[in-house]
């Protein structure tokens, strides 16, 4: 397609409401979660085994969606993948054993990793058509979605049966897809520019320095993904258990990270034109290991709840620099392989500070965030300049 303004702008418009969709629909699956275990009698030990399913589809759809994307496209890819999205998320509900919860959270599970990969490497190509790293502004949509869904899902548990809800995200689903999909589908990808073609072209062969530059913007991407991951199953009980705060006021703390987190996404494209990328991630990084450490060892609820926030602030834009590098390097293989990367990292936070607190106490499990925050900001000032010349720029 020609890369003029108008047909760019209603592409970013697009894509950024695919990103909302996305989280919007997750975050009302997940408010969800309690009434579906009491529906199906589920243990807890069961109740997690059957969420695995969402993991375990996201992680083999992933590595797979990259090569759909070579195929038929990143644009189709995400259209479907949002109509698979919004169809699968009426079927928990309906199911009342462990087994069968467990199977069609594998089909959800593996629409929300396709649509992460697709509309991710969308976005990649967009940023090099536009020559600007707008890539903060899309996960920033997807954090917002997230934030409106969980609030809408709360306001609604008391009056809606959870068959009923999840079948209202399903229609409000379907109908966002059919009104933003035909942009999409209207549109080749945008051209990047001349001097970002060798990259974007993506062989099917990389070079071992790219894809090594590729697997460490993945570790990157799964040391943000793993203090999301930790903040959001263990942060509350944190507050709570360890600084006596009220659940209401434990429930806050959480709350503070994710908005911090929005707030930093929404002024990240600024940021990176100030600082460039590599500067964003070692100054987001170190930001969020300081953050962490007040948050899991400040003596005070307020301290706590402060780091918290900085905590997020810090980390808002390390996972989109590092998909959006991912992409430029190796296309929508560099997106799969970051997400899957990054997604492990989301995964592996909340048992391994599980784990930790056993060993030692929960404060002190909690500072693990800090440290791989601190990784990702070493491993971004030492593979900075390297990553510019392998990106051209």
């Amino acid at each position: 397609m020609p890369g003029d303004g108008s047909s760019l702008t209603r592409l970013r418009i697009a894509i950024t409401v695919f990103f909302a969709l996305d989280g919007f629909v997750f975050a009302g699956w997940v408010v969800r979660i309690p009434a579906i275990k009491e529906q199906t009698n589920a243990s807890a030990s069961a109740l997690g085994l059957a969420l695995l399913g969402v993991s375990a589809g996201a992680v083999i759809t992933m590595t797979l969606t990259g090569r759909l994307c070579r195929r038929y496209g990143n644009h189709q890819v995400t259209v479907v993948c949002a109509v698979l999205l919004s169809l699968s998320v009426a079927l928990p509900p309906l199911t009342h054993s462990v087994l069968a919860l467990g199977l069609v959270l594998l089909l959800f599970g593996a629409a929300y990793g396709g649509i992460n990969v697709a509309f991710n490497s969308a976005a990649v190509e967009l940023v090099a058509a536009l020559r600007r790293p707008i890539m903060p502004s899309f996960h920033a949509a997807f954090s917002l979605g997230g934030m409106i869904g969980a609030g809408l899902g709360g306001l609604v548990a008391g009056v809606l049966s959870p068959t009923r809800h999840l079948l209202l995200l399903t229609v409000v689903g379907l109908l966002v897809t059919a009104l933003a999909g035909p942009t999409l589908l209207r549109h080749e990808p945008p051209a990047p520019p001349e001097r970002e073609r060798p990259a974007m072209s993506a062989p099917r062969r990389l070079d071992g320095r790219t894809r090594g530059l590729v697997i460490v913007f993945g570790v990157i991407a799964g040391c943000t993904a793993y203090g999301e991951g930790a903040l959001a199953d263990w942060g509350a009980l944190h507050l709570e258990q360890d600084l006596e705060a009220s659940p209401g006021a434990a429930a806050v703390g959480y709350s503070c990270f994710a908005l911090a987190m929005t707030v930093g996404r929404l002024t990240g494209t600024t940021l990176l034109e100030r600082l460039g990328r590599t500067r964003t991630v070692v100054a987001g990084g170190t930001t969020a290991a300081a953050g962490m450490l007040l948050g899991s060892l400040a003596p005070s609820l307020w301290a706590a709840l402060l780091g918290y926030a900085v905590t997020g602030l810090g980390l808002a834009n390390l996972f989109p620099v590092a998909v959006e590098r991912a992409g430029a390097l190796a296309g929508p293989g560099g997106v799969a392989t970051a997400s899957t990367l990054g997604y492990g990292g989301m995964l592996l936070g909340p048992p391994a500070i599980g784990f930790m607190a056993d060993w030692f106490t929960l404060p002190a499990a909690l500072t693990s965030v800090a440290v791989l925050a601190a990784v990702a900001a070493a491993v971004g000032a030492l593979v900075g300049a390297a990553t510019r010349r392998a990106a051209g720029g």
